[in-house]
């Protein structure tokens, strides 16, 4: 291919610039793995014969799942089948839900270090006109690999510094952000405002200074809230004599209760704070982060507030903690009745296919296993608000799926089979493409037959 688009430039009057533009996207196009997008389920489809976790209800030993036109249809032991039926012989294999990752910033985020594949987050503090799924690239590389390890929906999140934007879930397949969007919005990201004053002596700013930013932060968001409200009332009583504002309009279906309030919030003094304002503004309100929530489970509890736990996978925030605080959120919220969902990671591609990893760690240091399964599925959707159609192995529900060789939270395990929405998804990736070719390698070698 690059020898062809040499011979073709020579002796042509391109820039030498244009002609490496198009070498490297020649070379692009030869090694890219991103399957097609599966088409719509054309006819019902039958697993027959394998162990059905529905997550919401009982475990079913050498059952049937039925879906069509991408819901499910009938779940159990033995019913009637339709006489177009596609049968699929499952027999040994664990049938789940597919995986849901609660915070994520995949589509927005390719390469970090080439700019122009970074679409996280925009300039400004004040972004709530920002819509999530708008900027997901489909044809993202992290797809593919994400989805192998039966992640099926993530909940993408903008970035920014103060209200970041509207967050969307999306499911991992598709030819257009439109249709890999399966709920937007879901809620408005804030950034809360870090309330810890730094009394090191090494600190760029004085203690007055620091209060005087947190009280600006705090001020901020307030104003932000304040001028939603008049602009929606002044917009209700007389719509003409105003000019839409995009950033203010965001917010009707936060105050409609429609979507919720998404805090980005570690320490006990942002969630309090982000408790208060939420009851002051009488929204629904979701934490994103929570190291330090099991402190304050409690008031949680009582406010009606959900966690969304970010990361498992990582070191304590303070010298003198525990190391395994980290692992042990998601027990201490479960023993305090806090709806909870754990989440991939946000910021790390990784983490974010090893989601299942996660939450075997949550189980590894107390939680039910059946816990951390839910934390991934069906009580990541009902955080979300979209355990109606997805979470859980339920008639009339998405059938979005995954077969398996064994349990999705064990390392060893593989997704062999993956339905999104009905629609039976291509699992090869980057990493099959790798597999292969290293395959081949040592073939070569003599080291495999």
């Amino acid at each position: 291919m690059k020898i062809q688009f040499v011979k073709y430039f020579s002796g042509r009057k391109y820039s030498s610039v244009m002609i490496i533009f198009l070498l490297m996207f020649s070379f692009q196009l030869s090694i890219a793995s991103t399957p097609v997008p599966a088409k719509k389920q054309e006819r019902p489809i039958v697993l027959i014969g394998g162990t059905i976790h529905t997550v919401s209800g009982a475990v079913i030993e050498k059952g049937m799942i039925l879906f069509d036109k991408g819901k499910i249809i009938a779940v159990g032991v033995s019913f009637e089948l339709p006489e177009n039926v596609e049968r699929i012989d499952v027999t040994g294999k664990q049938i789940y839900p597919g995986l849901i990752n609660a915070a994520s910033n995949i589509g927005l985020n390719e390469i970090e270090s080439v700019r122009s594949t970074v679409d996280i987050s925009e300039t400004g503090r004040i972004n709530s006109n920002v819509r999530a799924e708008v900027a997901v690239n489909p044809e993202s590389e992290l797809f593919p690999t994400t989805r192998a390890n039966g992640v099926t929906v993530s909940h993408v999140m903008p970035g920014g510094s103060l209200i970041a934007g509207k967050t969307a879930a999306m499911m991992m397949d598709g030819w257009t952000f439109e249709e890999m969007t399966l709920k937007a919005p879901v809620g408005l990201y804030v950034h809360w405002p870090n309330l810890r004053v730094n009394r090191s002596p090494y600190s760029r700013q004085t203690e007055e200074e620091q209060k005087k930013g947190i009280e600006s932060s705090m001020k901020e968001l307030r104003s932000a809230f304040d001028d939603a409200r008049a602009y929606l009332k002044a917009k209700k009583a007389d719509g003409e004599k105003h000019q839409t504002d995009l950033r203010w309009e965001a917010f009707a279906p936060l105050f409609e209760r429609k979507m919720a309030l998404i805090a980005g919030a570690d320490e006990v003094s942002q969630i309090e704070s982000a408790v208060q304002f939420a009851k002051e503004q009488n929204v629904d309100l979701i934490i994103h982060g929570g190291r330090d929530s099991w402190k304050v489970a409690g008031l949680l509890k009582e406010n009606n507030v959900g966690v969304i736990v970010e990361p498992v996978h990582d070191l304590p925030n303070r010298r003198w903690e525990d190391y395994d605080n980290p692992f042990t959120v998601p027990l201490k919220l479960y023993a305090a009745g806090v709806l909870f969902a754990i989440s991939g990671g946000g910021n790390s591609t990784m983490s974010e296919r090893n989601i299942g990893f996660q939450a075997a760690t949550a189980s590894s240091y107390g939680l039910p296993k059946e816990e951390a399964l839910r934390s991934i599925t069906l009580y990541a959707a009902k955080l979300l608000g979209i355990d109606s159609v997805v979470g859980s192995l339920d008639v009339g529900k998405d059938a979005t799926l995954i077969v398996t060789t064994g349990d999705p939270l064990e390392i060893m395990s593989n997704v062999e089979m993956e339905f999104i929405q009905g629609r039976k998804i291509d699992l090869r990736s980057r990493h099959t493409e790798l597999w292969k070719k290293y395959q081949e390698k040592y073939k070569q070698l003599g080291i495999l037959k």
